[in-house]
């Protein structure tokens, strides 16, 4: 097995003690990445902060040619981190699988690089001049899931060393060899300290948390854990961003013909096997159209190539680990048990690995699990409604809001639906898409503050007012 290792201080650094991780194609342990201890995560955090002073009075076009620099090395490095994250995580390398994510990773990097937070001028007058600055916060932990490894963690790291921040990583358990690989590259390039990376249990996210030495926690992942971190980042009043997730509904508008959206319907619901914060995951189609769209969703779901993501041909991979799959399964079982129609799929697949096909469940109700709870898995509940302003109240009843979608071979119609939804994003026969320049957040349970764009810039800063009298 390969020799993984967390970087401190610049260096390479390994544990007494390790955990497995498992290829969930297959179900077998394929690595051992080191176990950190609080005493190593003390270190990094150290380590951090002592360089958080010399990165943040780097002049701001050493930190952009910096920056760069670590794009490019992604890009060196795409087919191995690419391959590291179909094994750890399951996505394909085709589609928009593991070498798009790692796309992403250097397009963000890039944008994020070119971006740029100038004083603002709050008054002038003749006697005083006043100007806001934006500082950067200083150490900053980032906690990262199993979904999106690399490219979330790439959201929460940029933005941090582009103002300024130092940074101390903690990867998903299930997910930590990409991130681990990352850092070790981006090192190259990096004064030591700037980028630490530690792996571990939810202990060391917890000590992160509360951690005196780190001013800013930025996750993403469940709403419980974000509570947790909610809760003990309160012992020194950290600033945090938290993206909670969600339980994304769209509405078919009655009468569209929905042959042509299909395809962005369908990535929309499923990318990343539906494992995704902002995936579709409630689909309400109007009582008239209902079993047209069933049909001819059905038709096109079922042509979509499922298997070990190494595998080219394979579009859809198996889902990231054992207890989602359990997930997944206990959800559908729910439905089929309460009445709900199984149009495809509706059991594991058999044979190795975490694969549960895709499925699509009809004729379900609001108090079913598939329904009120976030499934992130391959399976769709299709939602029967009468009316437009039916489909809007109950999208809107769950307690959690960050994304939505309409849909209609009429934009302007779908539009005007689509923002009476209770989601920091909504979009038109489309979902999930998302913008480097585009803030992203939700609303009610689906967390605080947003990210990306200038927005999510800002969020690694503090305010500065100058005011010089005249």
């Amino acid at each position: 097995m390969a020799d993984y290792a967390m970087i401190i201080n610049g260096e390479k650094v390994l544990s007494d003690t390790t955990f497995d991780v498992v290829n969930p194609a297959t179900g077998d342990v394929f690595a051992k990445c080191p176990k950190a201890t609080v005493e190593q995560l003390d270190e990094a955090v150290a380590a951090a902060r002592k360089a958080f002073p010399g990165w943040s009075a780097l002049a701001d076009d050493q930190r952009v040619k910096i920056m760069n620099r670590i794009a490019g090395i992604i890009e060196q490095n795409q087919t191995e981190l690419a391959g590291l994250i179909t094994r750890e995580q399951g996505k394909p390398l085709s589609g928009p699988g593991s070498v798009f994510e790692v796309g992403g990773c250097i397009a963000w990097t890039q944008v994020t690089a070119a971006m740029k937070l100038e004083p603002e001028l709050v008054d002038d007058n003749p006697a005083e001049t006043i100007e806001l600055y934006k500082k950067p916060i200083g150490v900053v932990g980032s906690i990262t899931p199993w979904n999106w490894p690399l490219l979330i963690a790439v959201w929460h790291i940029m933005p941090a060393l582009r103002v300024g921040c130092t940074v101390v990583l903690k990867p998903a358990s299930y997910t930590p060899l990409a991130t681990l690989r990352l850092v070790e590259l981006v090192n190259e390039v990096l004064p030591p300290g700037v980028l630490n990376v530690v792996s571990g249990s939810s202990d060391i996210g917890n000590a992160m948390s509360a951690h005196k030495g780190i001013d800013k926690i930025v996750f993403t992942g469940s709403i419980p854990v974000g509570q947790t971190i909610m809760g003990r980042a309160a012992s020194n009043l950290k600033s945090l961003t938290l993206e909670l997730g969600g339980n994304d509904a769209g509405i078919i508008l009655p009468g569209t013909d929905v042959t042509p959206l299909l395809e962005p319907l369908f990535w929309g619901c499923f990318i990343n096997a539906g494992q995704t914060c902002a995936a579709l995951k409630r689909l309400f189609v109007h009582e008239d159209d209902y079993e047209d769209v069933c049909r001819k969703f059905t038709e096109y779901v079922t042509k979509i190539p499922v298997g070990d993501g190494m595998d080219e041909k394979n579009l859809i991979g198996p889902l990231g680990n054992r207890p989602q799959l359990e997930t997944v399964r206990q959800y559908v079982d729910d439905a089929r048990e309460k009445g709900a129609r199984v149009l495809c799929g509706g059991a594991p697949c058999s044979g190795p690995g975490y694969f549960y096909p895709l499925t699509l469940v009809a004729d379900v109700t609001d108090d079913m699990d598939l329904v009120k709870e976030e499934q992130f898995g391959t399976a769709l509940p299709i939602i029967k409604y009468a009316t437009v302003d039916e489909a809007v109240q109950r999208a809107n009843s769950l307690d959690v809001g960050l994304g939505g979608s309409a849909w209609s071979n009429d934009p302007e119609k779908a539009k005007a639906v689509a923002m009476r939804l209770e989601a920091g994003t909504v979009w038109v026969n489309a979902h999930g898409k998302l913008h480097p320049m585009a803030p992203f957040g939700g609303v009610k349970f689906s967390g605080v503050g947003s990210e990306f764009g200038l927005e999510g810039l800002k969020a690694y800063t503090v305010n500065q007012v100058v005011s010089v009298a005249k």
